[in-house]
């Protein structure tokens, strides 16, 4: 092949097999889709620690993928070998929260469509799924869990405990009891009532109880 070939051959011709006004007005689409995928997941976000990183890779996901979707469609053989290269990829980040799987399913699925044309379905679609997340996740069902930790003296100081909790929240669920040596640490999932926590101030009185903690619990983790 000499040079002349190089420059007869197919690469130079597909340069401009995508108009530059639609590459960038797609590309600029799609960062404003990811932008409200983005301000969907910091309004709905739940956990313990808020991460702006995750925020912002949903932004970058949607753009990648709509630009990896336009070099593919416009190329068959540049289709064969992206497969090749993204089956190298490993993603080895651990997903904390059900929910974050949904954001990175969305912000790609937005990149796919955007990027095969069909923007209509996009932006209305990620509208609807917006709204959704926005109802479900922040709509309580039920009320928050919190675990209660308490240590006392002894078993009749864990009875009258038990007596005073019963009156003072909505549900209590005894998780674990561990028996020591004049000791019995006891810990319960509970439901307030009103959200009112002043019961607590109750127990730490009772003569015999010697630590009591609550904190809140959503199922992963306690604190």
């Amino acid at each position: 092949m000499t040079f002349k070939d190089v420059f007869k051959s197919s690469f130079l011709e597909n340069v401009n097999s995508i108009p530059i006004f639609d590459m960038v007005f797609v590309l600029l689409l799609s960062f404003m889709v990811g932008m409200f995928i983005f301000w969907v997941y910091k309004k709905t976000y739940r956990g313990v620690m808020y991460s702006s990183g995750f925020g912002a890779a949903l932004i970058s996901l949607t753009m990648i993928t709509t630009f990896v979707i336009l070099a593919v469609t416009s190329n068959v053989v540049l289709s064969l070998g992206m497969v090749g290269a993204l089956s190298l990829v490993r993603f080895r980040t651990a997903i904390k929260e059900p929910i974050e799987i949904a954001f990175l399913f969305w912000s790609i699925a937005v990149g796919i469509v955007l990027a095969a044309g069909l923007i209509p379905l996009a932006v209305i679609g990620s509208g609807l799924i917006g709204i959704v997340m926005l109802v479900f996740v922040n709509w309580n069902s039920y009320d928050d869990p919190y675990i209660l930790m308490i240590i006392c003296e002894n078993q009749d100081i864990e009875k009258t405990v038990n007596d005073t909790l019963n009156t003072s929240v909505k549900k209590m669920i005894l998780k674990s009891k561990s028996v020591a040596a004049n000791q019995i640490e006891l810990n319960y999932e509970v439901r307030l009532l009103d959200d009112n926590s002043e019961f607590i101030n109750e127990i730490a009185g009772i003569e015999g109880v010697i630590n009591t903690i609550l904190v809140s619990y959503n199922g992963d983790y306690v604190g």
